[in-house]
């Protein structure tokens, strides 16, 4: 029989996975990616898909509750069973509560998992149009890195991209993508966008930093400094002209204010990226 998944370098030390899902289809689509990656990392997998409990609802519908959770662990038990065909160690987890982005931060804060997985828009992201509420508060409030999956996208790291404003958070988003590149044997395209004329300087200030810690650690990479554009519109336009397999970003930029939970760049990426986006959490 043919095998449905291209074989995978693992890129990082991701021993513990934690998948979320609500069945839509690109939480179903995140869960697929999980499997993949789990087996080409030996990683263990926590599959979470939260049972949204809404009192309100609950006193006009007693039966609502039983209903919601007979459909979570049918799902479950599909997830399951895929992973069990792959050799995927995989748990089920089931949080309950009002807010399922509070409930799946917990659930992260429990676990402590190495890396949350999640789709880009759920059943529910009638409040946002390119990225569901839920992905962008659990980004924002997640103690770990968070992977964002679009509809239909594939997992591979053949071709990383990496953007940077020179921001703490981008320093670590680059040593992280540094390290995946070597070890996964990736080209590494670094962007730093220069939205104005008075900021060319120091982009291409950051491209010969990334160039030279590059050529020391044997990476094969290429520096873009896109002129003239919003810094999202730059990243973006460079992971299509490039055919990258995965953008990484840091969660905030040199304008981030630390009462936002995550940056406007950052969050525009995610809502225009053809590919996965991995958000780096912590800063340098």
């Amino acid at each position: 029989m043919m095998d449905i998944f291209p074989a995978l370098v693992c890129p990082a030390r991701w021993g513990k996975l934690m998948v979320c899902t609500d069945a839509s289809d690109e939480g179903q689509n995140a869960v697929a990616l999980t499997l993949e990656l789990a087996r080409a990392c030996d990683s263990q997998v926590f599959a979470v898909q939260v049972l949204q409990v809404v009192p309100e609802f609950q006193a006009v519908a007693p039966d609502l509750r039983a209903t919601l959770e007979r459909g979570i662990q049918e799902n479950m038990a599909v997830i399951k069973a895929a992973a069990d065909q792959l050799g995927v160690s995989l748990k089920p987890v089931m949080p309950e509560g009002q807010l399922p982005h509070a409930a799946i931060v917990a659930a992260a804060e429990k676990i402590r998992p190495d890396l949350i997985i999640m789709g880009r828009c759920g059943k529910s992201a009638l409040a946002r149009i390119l990225m569901g509420n839920v992905t962008a508060r659990v980004i924002g409030h997640s103690p770990v890195n968070v992977l964002v999956a679009p509809r239909g996208a594939a997992l591979a790291f053949q071709r990383l991209l990496v953007a940077s404003d020179g921001s703490t958070y981008s320093e670590s988003a680059w040593k992280l993508a540094l390290s995946m590149a070597k070890q996964a044997k990736s080209r590494l395209i670094g962007v730093a966008v220069a939205p104005e004329e008075g900021d060319i300087i120091d982009a291409k200030a950051i491209i010969r930093r990334m160039l030279t810690t590059a050529s020391r650690a044997g990476v094969h990479f290429k520096g873009v400094n896109p002129q003239g554009v919003a810094p999202d519109t730059g990243i973006i336009q460079q992971a299509i002209k490039n055919e990258v397999d995965l953008i990484i970003v840091g969660s905030h930029g040199r304008t981030g204010l630390k009462k936002l939970l995550m940056g406007s760049v950052t969050e525009r990426v995610i809502g225009g990226s053809p590919c996965p986006i991995l958000v780096v959490k912590q800063p340098a």
